[in-house]
């Protein structure tokens, strides 16, 4: 069921009950929230906002899908303790051993650190044992970065937890429609303001030492006027990686060809110059 075609009201109808969690099983849709039956490793950083539900009585009712993708599917999901508050998340499932697509992957692990060595040999190998492993390997190194670029400030999705091949994640919208992509921003007007704020988040990403390393208009959203950088598994160590400086100079060549065809000019030469500044002050 994709997402246009669900009438929200059906998720806050399933969560309406007065009912105590001992009373209630998880209906069609529905599951048992998995937040406490994680490590704390697993969970966002703190402080946890507001919004982030902890409660073991909660449930995840599944509100359809937002998006397909090669290596990952996104949801929506409801979360809430029967009759008490609830969250909208982002829940992205990566796929299957048999269904994925994890042909670049190469090119971003280099110099990227894995906690153990054999699971690190079995990736670089491709074995079956490696194949298993590439899932769960890529959802926790999207939720690292994810916790990583939030303490510093840049605009990304709260990471709310990762647990197996998923990873849960603020959902960047109103209600239940997704933010739209820089791509179908129609506002000329706001164009500076919002390049400003792109290149900002680049700064922050170079300062730690890093580069998206595919950002595009197709993983930037524009929420209320603010951006909000997505998509982050590829993140790459823009120094010890070898192809890092090349996908950082791709990343700003990818920026300043959307802006300038907007007319908002952008020299990307310029912009790599001031982000190697960042990277090796």
């Amino acid at each position: 069921m994709f997402l246009d075609s669900i009438d929200p009201t059906d998720a806050s109808q399933a969560l309406s009950t007065t009912l105590t969690f001992t009373d209630v099983e998880p209906g069609d849709g529905q599951r048992r929230s998995t937040w406490t039956a994680i490590t704390p490793s697993q969970r966002g950083p703190q402080p946890w906002p507001d919004w982030v539900i902890t409660s073991d009585g909660a449930l995840d009712t599944e509100l359809g899908i937002v998006k397909t993708g090669k290596e990952a599917d996104l949801y929506l999901i409801e979360r809430g303790e029967p009759g008490g508050p609830s969250s909208i998340l982002a829940a992205k499932r990566y796929r299957g051993t048999e269904h994925r697509d994890f042909t670049r992957s190469s090119l971003y692990e280099e110099g990227r650190r894995t906690r153990r060595s054999r699971d690190a040999r079995a990736l670089a190998k491709g074995s079956a044992y490696g194949r298993a492993l590439a899932a769960d390997h890529w959802a926790f190194a999207e939720f690292e970065a994810l916790s990583r670029m939030h303490l510093l400030g840049a605009p990304v999705p709260y990471p709310v937890q990762v647990n197996g091949t998923e990873l849960l994640m603020e959902f960047i919208g109103d209600g239940t429609t997704a933010a739209p992509r820089l791509a179908q921003v129609r506002d000329d007007e706001s164009l500076p303001d919002l390049l400003e704020q792109i290149v900002d988040a680049m700064r922050v990403f170079a300062r730690a030492g890093f580069a998206h390393g595919d950002l595009s208009p197709y993983n930037l959203l524009v929420n209320r006027g603010r951006v909000v950088v997505i998509d982050l598994p590829q993140i790459v160590d823009a120094i010890s990686n070898p192809n890092g400086l090349d996908l950082l100079h791709r990343d700003c060549v990818n920026i300043a060809e959307w802006f300038s065809r907007r007319r908002v000019p952008v020299d990307a030469e310029e912009l790599f110059g001031e982000l190697l500044g960042e990277l090796y002050s």
